[in-house]
């Protein structure tokens, strides 16, 4: 999880682990992750972008990694973290 920080969604500008993106991390037996994760918008086409930020941050951590993309539950602002929230409003976001 603390690699994924290195992730940052390409609107925002803050990382999907304080925007609440990352729902689960799962490492199988041959060191394989698979992240659950959202967007904030299903139409967002920047999920190429994110997946090779992922696999860039997480290299040499794990063997491989698959992003399991779920829209269940729906992302919203509650799910940003208090750091996250920090972030946005340093940007000028009222959150």
């Amino acid at each position: 999880m603390e690699a994924l920080m290195d992730v940052v969604d390409p609107e925002l500008g803050i990382d999907v682990v304080n925007l609440g993106l990352i729902y689960a991390v799962h490492i199988d037996e041959g060191d394989v992750a698979t992240v659950d994760m959202t967007l904030t918008s299903a139409a967002c086409p920047l999920t190429d972008v994110i997946e090779d930020q992922a696999r860039t941050a997480t290299d040499g951590l794990v063997k491989d990694l698959r992003i399991n993309w779920v829209w269940m539950p729906p992302w919203g602002p509650d799910k940003i973290t208090d750091d996250g929230r920090d972030q946005l409003r340093a940007l000028g976001f009222n959150v």
